[in-house]
């Protein structure tokens, strides 16, 4: 082959084993994928990242193992997590090698040949992956933000008007449940009526399960800790951690912005639950509770 540019060995290296553990994982990846287009799209990939490996072996001479953990760790979240957002969390790891890749100098063609390979894969996958959990995105956002959003308003209020934690439990249950069913039925009919691409079923249940495991994440701290006002500050601290990796999750599976949708999210759980603790104490200075 013939060289043109200088690379330095090291980090010639450093390319080399990025190479090949890409290979590996989507190699993996397409022996999972139950789809005939999705798995020949992804074992095009793995044969060219085989081959970007192939390209910095003739300039290191030497042979380099996959990271192993970074394989595994790959392979579980798109097991886990979903394809689309596995393979996009990955690229946005790349995207760091692509600007190394630019930064060598401009007669090393090799590595802008790489770099195109790499933008053809990234639009390859985004025609490709076409997930159903990412068609009901909507109807998980509207269960978990009416969850935290009334949940979170509800236990503020009922901490502050009743001052007993299995009865703050008790009544938020009773209250989230409820409400679950309302928010499942009402986005079974909406989608229906609205004659989307969407099973009005399935829509329906992502609601509702979102729903219900806001409002067992919100409640348990009632029930295990002993002191009302730690309970309330961790069902808080739950909250915000709920809105932080739902929208960090979305963020990388659909391109959109992070931070501008965290900080929506917070500021509506936390306005309501300032103007709950206000009626809170209205409802015990009026009523005399505690």
């Amino acid at each position: 082959m013939k060289r043109q540019g200088y690379i330095d060995p090291e980090t010639a290296l450093v390319f080399q084993k990025n190479e090949i553990t890409e290979h590996h994982i989507y190699r993996r990846l397409a022996e999972r994928s139950t789809g005939v287009r999705n798995r020949r799209v992804l074992a095009q990939i793995a044969d060219d990242e085989l081959r970007h490996y192939t390209l910095w072996k003739s300039y290191t001479r030497q042979d380099v193992g996959p990271d192993r953990l970074k394989v595994a760790f790959f392979s579980a979240v798109c097991s886990l997590l979903g394809l689309t957002f596995g393979i996009k969390l990955m690229e946005k790891g790349e995207k760091a090698a692509y600007d190394v890749y630019r930064r060598l100098p401009p007669s090393f063609q090799d590595a802008e040949k790489i770099v195109q390979d790499e933008e053809e894969h990234e639009d390859a996958l985004i025609a490709m992956l076409d997930e159903e959990r990412l068609k009901y995105t909507g109807s998980v956002v509207l269960g978990l933000n009416d969850a935290l959003v009334e949940l979170m308003g509800v236990l503020v209020g009922l901490t502050f008007a009743l001052q007993d934690s299995r009865f703050v439990a008790l009544t938020g249950i009773i209250t989230g449940f409820a409400a679950a069913l309302s928010m499942a039925a009402s986005e079974y009919l909406s989608t229906r009526a609205e004659q989307q691409s969407k099973n009005p079923f399935k829509a329906a249940l992502y609601t509702g399960i979102a729903y219900i495991t806001t409002v067992v994440l919100l409640v348990t701290p009632y029930l295990v800790l002993s002191s009302l006002y730690a309970a309330l500050a961790t069902a808080f601290l739950v909250s915000i951690c709920i809105i932080g990796v739902f929208n960090f999750y979305v963020s990388v599976a659909q391109d959109l912005p992070f931070r501008s949708r965290f900080l929506e999210m917070a500021g509506l759980s936390l306005g309501v639950a300032v103007l709950s603790f206000l009626a809170g104490m209205v409802v015990r200075a009026v009523f005399g509770v505690g």
